[in-house]
């Protein structure tokens, strides 16, 4: 179960967080790390940090977007560290760490972590299919990476132990990777532009608040199928009409 879960660092700027970042994964049994545009090479400070676990730091998958990093993912959470404007659905880390395991037999997990100043974007978070909140002492609230990464791990180790401990059958729900996901985002606006439902100079309001509406649905591959289908149609009906004028 562990081996399907990635821990994912956005823009990391600081070499030696990498190396720790690889350490708190290490003592949690996690191994899969994936950076996504570091700013910071993989020098002799992240391996030193790492103190034993040298190897998840030499094995780090990097990619050049997140988009690449999470794309065969079927469950994509985002570590959040304050409220946004569009409300999206939240888990604690207990919660997380539940979900990341039951879901982890079925497909990829990616847990995302963000800059070490200023996290993740509100673009980054639109992708995830859900947030996690660390709740820290409101007076004094600074996590850096690390622990941050450290918090999230104990939790996701907990649950394995919990679930080997006490088997449960799950019922399995086929759902589509981001990949998929993002090109039916892709379709759905283009349709929407076409129809004139969302202005093409400024499409982002109405389609984050749909990308939520469908996180929170969170269609089966089934179901996203009849709805690329329905898009297909109303492009075709609209081809039509165009062709009889």
């Amino acid at each position: 179960m562990l081996d399907k879960i990635s821990v994912v660092l956005i823009g990391t700027s600081h070499s030696g967080n990498i190396g720790s970042t690889a350490r708190a994964m290490k003592v949690m049994g996690l191994t899969q790390l994936v950076l996504v545009a570091p700013t910071c090479d993989i020098d002799d400070q992240a391996i030193a940090l790492a103190a034993g676990a040298a190897d998840i730091v030499e094995n780090a998958k990097i990619v050049n977007s997140l988009d690449e990093a999470i794309a065969d993912c079927g469950l994509v959470i985002g570590s959040s560290a304050r409220s946004r404007t569009l409300e999206w659905p939240q888990l604690d880390p207990r919660e997380c760490g539940i979900r990341s395991i039951q879901e982890s037999t079925q497909h990829p997990v990616a847990i995302l972590f963000g800059r070490e100043r200023t996290g993740l974007t509100n673009e980054e978070l639109q992708k995830c299919h859900c947030h996690v909140y660390i709740p820290a002492n409101p007076e004094y609230s600074s996590l850096n990476l690390a622990m941050a990464v450290q918090t999230i791990s104990y939790e996701i180790r907990m649950a394995a132990l919990a679930a080997e401990s006490t088997p449960q059958t799950v019922s399995k729900s086929d759902y589509p990777k981001e990949k998929e996901l993002e090109l039916f985002y892709q379709h759905l606006e283009k349709v929407l532009t076409e129809t004139h439902f969302i202005s093409h100079q400024q499409p982002g309001a109405i389609m984050s608040k749909l990308r939520r509406l469908f996180t929170r649905a969170r269609p089966e591959v089934v179901e996203l199928n009849i709805l690329r289908g329905i898009l297909s149609s109303v492009e075709k009906r609209i081809a039509t009409i165009k062709s009889e004028k």
